[in-house]
């Protein structure tokens, strides 16, 4: 069937800001969905929060709504905009529960909006866990007996009917397994039973017998409206079920199944999607099967594009959203052909002529003391593909693709001894982050494949590989000469030159000079959907030591652009928008060609750059794909500054390799890390920065210390996401944290001197953007934090245009970002964090590249400052660009006393991260980024554009209710204000002893409550954490007391957080807080599309100019 031509607008809800479980594979899925409805020539209406993401451009939907997904604004969006049809199957699971919302609250049918990609019935039968069971068993298949239970007491009762302990907790409509877990014992049902029930939309979670240490599978299928139905990809997760399969190593296609079990799968599958009623889309089914007696078991299914959808697509070249996208408007598979050959349809099934590996990636080392131990709750903040010939050359690739210490399997130092080994076998019983490793270890230590299949249930094909990877480096080690032919076959098995090097006891630069002597260098092969049966037409590429090169010639130049690995905290999607807008601008001049290995993200679609490799970012795969490049055709160069650190730390080394950088160069880049190098640029530029100092031992460092004094912020070189900094306040905090710093991965040292500075204690910390081309400067965007210095940028809610700075200020800023950007030697991208504090401009630290903040920036000023630095590194002048309409006439040095306000908003991870007992790790915000994403709040003045920062990253602000207020000394006097009025809008206000006083002594009623240490009253009065878990309060104010662990604040704030009720732990936001709840009480919020704030700001800067020019001609 072809295009229907009753539907020509339709509304795409994204998936909002990025959180762990539901990360930017939904943008990818989401862009290219709006990309292809657009080439329909249907009317693209988006509703997505997440400014960070190349979805929420203006160019790529017809009307992009930056506006929290609640059901209230989507309301809004649609009475306005009168959309033909809803499109909720890309956005996760949070476009799936808004688009119920929409059916619940009647909003559909009032303005007749019909509900595509998935019927409300289908979403209700994949994510209802009783309607999913009664589906299963009517297709002839089991699922694991189970019972729903919707109080306390009814999970208990479960228990017993299931036959007892172990059992598998799971709530109904969440994500990423949040508030899942197995229960081992009575404490642990109490405990995850709790938080189910709370994470649940309906309140209910389904209690299932224990399939622990089963084998698990995915398949990812699609089908139309005519019942075609393909099987896109079979999916095999390494660890068995237990492991949420987000947090699992999974390998594409499932390798350890018999013919006859995948067509049992395959048959369950194709079923399965026909009686839930999947017809215009795709869909993940995952199944676990017993290893001892084969019994097939339907774990779950979700009736969208899912996690898995991504790694599938990029696994097999078959775009899964893009065909979702147009099946959703009336076409059918067969009448849809297949992008990369270009002369199959889609209802060709593709096949796999290569082995594809995920390896997650975690950032437990973000959240002290968080339960390391890998559950059916998902923690990994992001993860790393890799594509091989064999099994073992993927996952050896892929692990190193992950850029993390310890994470690369290794042979240094002696073996582990027998009791060694025996301690490692056992410590792999319970599953963590570092379980392959360990593994590895244990091989090397003399541990037999059956022991260790009993102790961790991988299967025995999976640790055979692993016991392959031990023989051949037990080769190379004992060779008495490094021959080809053992070259050859280590580097197929996936070891690189560092591998090699240190089992031979020689250099990495040796092992690759005597490669190149031998002529072995790595060909690449194409990702063909169709395993080389017909000819591909997208380049999409990995390497493999194979026979022939699959890489054509070309005539253009190219430009190599590296992206930036797997996301993690600190380097997220924001990095990726910068390479995909580098490609978009560099498009017209040269071939673009990317490297990257991060399977869910736009940069790594095969039709966003000429040419994709999907490599790992390290020195000696970078290296070879320059070379494969210089083979095919001319290089203009290699853009490193836009993928965040993992390019950056490469710069140095491939420039003196001989690779053309291009843009601002590693020594410009190096200028800005290394202080001392630094300093004298801004002495020359006579710029203030606080008193500092380096150190490279702990007496040094407590010597820097006490001279700058106390309090100080201390950080290693080159870090992003201010891994490692904190503040201490006194010489015990210090420490403290040389011994914890000693303790990580190569010392407190390993990377360089540790920095000191003093810190700013109540500064305003601004934050700049510019662009500069060597001799002129345009001011992308000046951002003003809502948080005083101190919390780490990306942690921090900011303010665009911002908010207190005169003209004067904002002029001086400028002055300063120039000297330093002509300094250090920019050509491109900077962005500069400056501290004002009592009239002096201090210069915190200067980044020349691109930040994290570009996208906010781009989509709040309407000026796209990727594209413009991209083409400004090629050579171009701001003048052109001006020139040519890619940057306006003014920049944000002029300010516009009418342009609308924008606030970012961190959405940070903490109810995933709770310690072995199961409370949430301390949610106090400090100098290390601990946020996975971002929200914009978007609107005519501050306080409505900060209510829907808030509406969007944690459901709002309540306009009502019960407010808990306990702060440190220092703030009492700041706090009465707004406290006051929060009690005159209604608000009952709890306060600690102290806290309390202050405020009846300002005339605000405020009752006392116990502190935690104070336990219990005589008459069972409860604490404050008692009353908090037991929700009768509905919002917490509470400034910590310096940092470090305070007892009674870290149990407010991990119960508060719990109860996922709003916390406030600074002056600042709760003066904000205030100014949105008085907001929210003058009515609804407007919405207003990108397109149109755009529109609005050019028509009045023509008035000016107009009214400018009129004045001239009169005077």
């Amino acid at each position: 069937m072809p295009l229907r031509p009753d539907i020509r607008s339709v509304v795409v809800i994204g998936s909002g800001p990025i959180v762990i479980g539901q990360a930017c594979e939904f943008d990818y899925s989401g862009t290219q969905a709006c990309r292809v409805l657009r080439a329909e020539g249907i009317r693209v209406i988006l509703v997505n929060s997440n400014p960070a993401t190349i979805m929420t451009d203006p160019d790529m939907a017809d009307a992009t709504y930056v506006e929290p997904i609640t059901t209230e604004v989507l309301a809004a969006v649609i009475a306005k905009e009168r959309p033909d049809a809803l499109l909720p199957t890309l956005g996760g699971q949070t476009a799936l529960n808004a688009a119920m919302g929409l059916v619940e609250a009647g909003v559909l049918e009032r303005y007749d909006v019909e509900l595509i990609g998935a019927s409300a019935g289908a979403i209700n039968a994949g994510e209802d866990r009783d309607e999913f069971k009664s589906v299963v068993e009517r297709c002839g298949a089991e699922v694991a007996r189970s019972i729903i239970a919707r109080t306390m007491v009814e999970c208990h009762e479960a228990v017993e009917s299931l036959g007892g302990y172990p059992v598998v907790v799971r709530p109904s409509f969440t994500m990423g397994g949040l508030g899942s877990g197995i229960a081992f014992d009575e404490e642990d049902l109490t405990r995850i039973c709790g938080q189910g029930l709370a994470a649940s939309r309906t309140t209910e979670v389904l209690l299932e017998e224990s399939i622990l240490g089963w084998k698990e599978y995915e398949l990812e299928l699609m089908r139309d409206k005519a019942d075609n139905v393909v099987v896109v990809c079979s999916i095999e997760n390494v660890d068995p079920v237990g492991v949420h399969t987000g947090d699992s190593v999974t390998v594409a296609p499932a390798l350890t199944l018999t013919d006859r079990e995948l067509q049992r799968l395959r048959d369950i599958g194709i079923a399965v999607i026909r009686e839930v009623g999947v017809d215009t889309g795709g869909c993940n089914i995952q199944f676990a099967v017993d290893p001892t007696t084969g019994r097939v078991i339907v774990i779950e299914m979700n009736p969208r594009v899912s996690r898995s959808s991504a790694l599938a697509s990029k696994a097999t070249g078959f775009p899964i959203a893009k065909i979702a996208a147009r099946l959703a408007v009336g076409y059918t598979l067969d009448e849809i052909p297949n992008d990369i050959t270009g002369s199959t349809p889609s209802s060709f099934e593709p096949a796999l002529d290569y082995v594809v590996v995920k390896v997650p990636r975690f950032a437990f080392e973000k959240f002290r003391g968080a339960d390391p131990t890998l559950t059916t709750t998902m923690k990994s903040v992001g993860e790393a593909m890799a594509i091989g010939r064999s099994f073992t050359e993927a996952l050896q690739k892929a692990v190193r693709s992950l850029d993390k210490k310890g994470t690369v399997f290794h042979w240094d130092g002696r073996a582990p001894d027998p009791e060694e080994t025996a301690a490692l076998v056992e410590s792999l019983r319970t599953p963590t982050e570092h379980r392959l490793v360990d593994l590895q270890q244990a091989i090397r230590g003399g541990a037999e494949v059956d022991q260790l299949f009993e102790a961790t249930r991988i299967d025995p094909w999976f640790l055979d590989q692993m016991l392959l990877l031990e023989e051949i480096a037990l080769e190379v080690r004992r060779a008495d000469a490094l021959t080809a032919d053992l070259l050859v076959r280590a580097k197929r098995h996936g070891f690189s030159d560092i591998q090699i090097a240190a089992l031979r006891g020689i250099g990495e630069d040796t092992v690759r000079e005597i490669r190149h002597a031998y002529g072995l260098r790595p060909v690449y092969k194409t990702v063909d959907t169709c395993a080389a049966e017909f000819a591909a037409r997208t380049p999409y590429h990995y390497s493999s030591y194979d026979l022939e090169t699959e890489v054509a010639p070309r005539t253009r130049e190219a430009v190599i652009i590296l992206g930036s690995g797997p996301n993690r905290i600190g380097q997220g999607i924001e990095f990726d928008y910068s390479c995909v807008h580098a490609t978009m601008a560099l498009a017209e001049r040269y071939e673009t060609v990317m490297v990257n290995c991060n399977p869910e993200t736009v940069s790594t679609d095969y039709d966003v750059s000429d040419r994709l490799y999907f490599e790992p970012l390290t020195f000696e795969d970078v290296m070879e794909v320059y070379e494969a490049e210089k083979a095919a055709g001319p290089v203009a160069g290699m853009i490193v500054q836009l993928g965040g650190q993992t390019p950056l730390s490469l710069a140095a080394r491939l420039m003196a390799a001989g690779v053309p950088i291009v843009g601002t160069s590693p020594e410009a880049i190096d200028a800005a890390e290394d202080r001392q190098v630094f300093g004298v640029v801004l002495e020359r530029a006579g710029l203030p920065a606080p008193a500092h100092g380096t150190a490279r031992s702990d007496e040094q460092t407590l010597a820097v210390a006490g001279e700058i004094g106390f309090p100080v912020l201390v950080r290693p070189s080159y870090v992003l996401g201010g891994r490692g900094m904190e503040i201490v306040y006194d010489t015990d905090g210090l420490d403290d944290y040389l011994r914890r710093a000693g303790a990580e991965p190569g010392g407190a040292y390993g990377a360089g001197p540790l920095l000191i500075d003093r810190f700013l204690d109540d500064a305003v910390e601004i934050d700049v953007d510019a662009l500069y081309d060597g001799t002129e400067l345009f001011l992308g965007g000046v951002m003003e934090h809502i948080e005083e210095a101190g919390i780490h940028s990306g942690d921090s809610a900011c303010v665009l245009p911002p908010m207190t700075l005169s003209d004067a200020e904002i002029a001086r800023i400028r002055r300063s970002t120039l000297a330093i950007a002509e300094g250090v030697g920019v050509r491109g991208l900077i962005n500069i964090q400056f501290a004002l504090m009592s009239d002096t401009l201090y210069v915190i630290e200067a980044n020349p590249r691109a930040s994290r903040t570009v996208p906010f920036v781009s989509k709040a000023t309407g000026v796209q400052l990727a594209k413009a630095a991209a083409l400004l590194m090629a050579g171009r002048s701001i003048a052109s660009l001006r020139a040519s309409g890619h940057l306006p006439r003014a920049d944000a040095g002029r300010t516009d006393p009418d342009d609308s306000i924008a606030v970012k908003e961190a959405v940070l991870p903490f109810k995933r991260f709770r310690t072995p007992v199961g409370r949430v790790v301390d949610t106090v915000l400090g100098p290390e980024m601990r946020s996975t994403g971002e929200v914009m709040g978007y609107d005519v003045d501050f306080p409505r554009a900060f209510a829907k920062s808030q509406a969007g990253a944690y459901g709002g602000l309540p306009g009502e209710g019960t407010l808990f207020v306990s702060v440190a000394d220092r703030d009492k006097r700041a706090v009465i204000l707004p406290v006051a009025r929060l009690a005159e809008l209604g608000f009952t206000i709890l306060a600690t002893t102290g806290t309390a006083q202050v405020l009846r002594r300002n005339g605000i009623p405020a009752t006392g409550v116990r502190k935690v240490s104070e336990g219990r009253g005589a008459h069972g009065e409860q604490t404050i954490v008692e009353l908090i878990e037991s929700g009768a309060i509905d919002m917490v104010v509470n400034t910590p007391r310096g940092q470090g662990a305070r007892a009674d604040g870290y149990s407010i704030r991990a119960a508060t957080t719990s109860a996922e009720r709003p916390i406030i732990t600074t002056v600042q936001e709760l003066q904000a807080a205030v100014q949105a709840l008085e907001a929210q009480l003058r009515g609804p919020f407007g919405v207003r599309s990108l397109q149109e704030h755009d529109a609005e700001r050019v028509s009045r800067l023509r008035r000016a100019v107009e009214g400018a020019a009129t004045q001239r001609a009169r005077a």
